[in-house]
């Protein structure tokens, strides 16, 4: 892939009015992983549409494969895994390797855990940085042993259980990654496997699990909310076409927004609630966003989004929807410098340990494009009224700070740049010609663009 490349790659957008189009944006990347993971242990042939082709993702095909699914992609783009069955996984001869997706590997783990294979997983510098023991101390209840680098990291060894036993786990923090590594466990441990969520998080294993037809409920009580799955039932393939990833719509629906003139449809896009905080805050910020032609699809609400030109105003932005919207508080900033009055945002802790120190990158790049800011260790607020533009912003190989600050581009007086865009491709291949095709202007940065 490209990013493997040492130079890097400076872009810049500049202004442009009237876009216009209906777009579709690469699927959804929670979907793909869990559609390959739930085909490979499935009974029977599972097709796949819309899979998002990016490295994350692949490398999850890569190791299903390794585990003795067969995973074929045909040359119209679809995707064909032919389960093992229940249990049916076996040890691997090489090592797995998860690249950069702490996603893959930890719902791997839990795949794995319950089955007797014995497995070398390892990733690259920045996922063998990751701590993987939050995953590890549910699955050894299990019966699954582990051999890991200090501090529970990669590369590790995974033995999983011969004789499993199921589980009632607690998750002593809010993550749907070590919920779905336990759900998955569970799929090939006998009896009931409980997970109790004090805070409910993401349900996209749970839905995926429904949809391939496991023995799955799930009741909200005093102390949480019980999801149990019944183990040792086989799954059934199934047809998953996946839908849009709404963290990579939040870029052409804004770039709508703020751009005078434009109207842009963006279809097909996954609507659960646990992913649309991004959209309900740019509603109340004044937007003129639809949603059209709401349907199911893989057990997830779709629909298509419609975004026009719009008077957007500053709101607070409650620390309670932060979950819901994580990845989307670098756009958000974007759409805050062109409203009128001042956005705060709370309850951005997270951000400052994602890929980069993410809140960071966000008030240096809104302050190199003369857009005045304030922020603490987790707030932020943007005073809007439109954007200068003309600085080069920083990325540190983020992808999501790269995409926003080309979306601010398009509507600042100036141009925008910035340093590196080869990390765009880990979430969203072709975003440049995409926004392109609907009248954006974005391209390598040619030295200092003048306008």
């Amino acid at each position: 892939m490209s990013h493997h490349a040492t130079t890097p790659s400076p872009l810049s957008s500049r202004k442009a009015s009237g876009l216009k189009g209906r777009i579709r944006v690469p699927g959804d990347k929670s979907m793909s992983h869990r559609a390959l993971m739930l085909g490979a242990v499935a009974v029977g042939e599972t097709t796949i549409t819309g899979l998002l082709e990016a490295e994350d993702v692949l490398h999850t095909a890569r190791a299903m494969a390794a585990l003795g699914a067969r995973v074929d992609r045909d040359g119209d783009g679809r995707w064909r895994v032919s389960g093992v069955g229940v249990g049916g996984l076996h040890s691997p001869d090489e090592p797995l390797d998860f690249g950069n997706s702490g996603t893959s590997v930890r719902l791997a783990m839990g795949l794995m855990a319950t089955t007797p294979v014995t497995a070398l997983l390892i990733g690259d510098a920045s996922l063998s940085r990751r701590p993987m023991g939050r995953v590890m101390t549910p699955l050894e209840l299990f019966g699954a042993r582990f051999d890991a680098s200090d501090g529970g990291r990669l590369p590790l060894t995974l033995h999983g259980a011969r004789d499993a036993v199921p589980v009632t786990y607690v998750t002593p923090v809010a993550s749907a990654q070590v919920k779905s590594a336990v759900l998955l466990a569970g799929l090939n441990a006998p009896g009931t496997t409980t997970v109790i969520e004090k805070v409910a998080t993401r349900d996209h294993t749970e839905r995926m699990l429904a949809a391939f037809g496991a023995d799955l409920t799930v009741a909200v009580r005093a102390d949480g909310q019980h999801i149990s799955i019944t183990g040792e039932r086989e799954l059934t393939a199934q047809p998953i076409d996946v839908p849009g990833d709404p963290s990579s719509a939040a870029f052409p629906l804004v770039a709508a927004l703020i751009s005078e003139g434009s109207e842009v449809v963006v279809e097909n896009i996954m609507l659960n609630p646990t992913r649309t905080g991004l959209f309900l805050t740019l509603k109340e910020m004044g937007a003129d966003l639809s949603i059209e032609n709401r349907r199911m699809s893989g057990g997830e609400e779709v629909g298509d989004i419609r975004a026009r030109f719009s008077h957007l105003r500053g709101i607070r932005v409650p620390a309670a929807r932060s979950a819901s919207m994580i990845d989307e508080y670098p756009i958000l900033a974007v759409a805050a410098a062109f409203a009128e009055g001042s956005t705060r945002m709370e309850g951005l802790e997270e951000l400052r340990v994602k890929e980069s120190d993410r809140l960071a990158a966000v008030m240096d790049g809104l302050q190199v494009n003369g857009v005045p800011c304030t922020a603490g260790p987790d707030w932020l607020e943007v005073h809007g009224g439109g954007a200068p533009g003309g600085g080069q912003v920083a990325t540190h190989m983020d992808h999501r700070i790269a995409m926003s600050f080309l979306i601010m581009g398009l509507a600042a007086r100036f141009a925008t740049a910035v340093d590196d865009g080869r990390f765009i491709a880990t979430s969203f291949p072709g975003f440049l010609e995409l926004m392109n095709g609907l009248g954006g202007h974005m391209g390598p940065d040619r030295a200092k663009v003048t306008s």
